[in-house]
């Protein structure tokens, strides 16, 4: 259709003073258009496990669709975090005859989840809400075959042969190369 397409590890800057745009993709290289679309995506928080990413999409995902749960059917899941994502995902994933560990850093929901959200997980018999707890270790070979989570208050670390975690724990936007240009939000989310 006429589009020139070109390709750059990343943006480094929006230049929006004049027309056309610019956008900088590397020292001296730079790109014009009339029109730039935003598609910047996100960098998901993730915890300090050394070995993490070698079971990223094999036991270990960022977020909880139909997808990922036909993959653990029937089997115990972790959700980690505390927010709306993590709530919505640990209700969505105990429609199946599994158990939903919720792992949750804080003491609570109150100050992180709408009240209705904390009231559904409450009232599902299969989701166990771990609160003050964190994952500190992730083993398996080809994939995720168990995990060992420690409880902050006591101290005591819990090892189960769960092949599924979530990880909810929200993302930072790519947007540092907009500043100036686009109206972002506190966390840097484009408004």
């Amino acid at each position: 259709f006429g589009a020139e397409l070109a390709v750059a590890r990343t943006a480094i800057r929006l230049a929006c003073e004049k027309r056309p745009y610019r956008i900088d993709v590397g020292v001296g290289v730079s790109v014009a258009a009339k029109t730039v679309v935003i598609a910047t995506g996100v960098q998901y928080r993730k915890p300090d496990l050394p070995n993490l990413a070698r079971f990223e999409g094999v036991g270990v995902y960022y977020g909880a669709t139909q997808v990922e749960a036909n993959r653990c059917q029937d089997e115990d899941v972790i959700v980690v975090g505390g927010g709306n994502s993590a709530g919505q995902a640990a209700v969505f994933l105990s429609g199946g005859n599994r158990r939903v560990f919720m792992l949750v850093r804080a003491g609570g929901l109150a100050e992180s989840m709408s009240r209705y959200l904390i009231r559904r997980i409450e009232e599902t018999k299969n989701i166990e809400l771990k609160t003050r707890t964190q994952i500190v270790a992730l083993v398996g070979s080809d994939s995720l075959e168990g995990v060992t989570w420690r409880d902050a208050s006591n101290g005591e670390s819990t090892t189960a042969p769960i092949r599924h975690v979530f990880l909810m724990t929200g993302a930072n936007p790519n947007t540092g190369w907009l500043e100036h240009c686009v109206a972002l939000d506190e966390k840097g989310f484009v408004k």
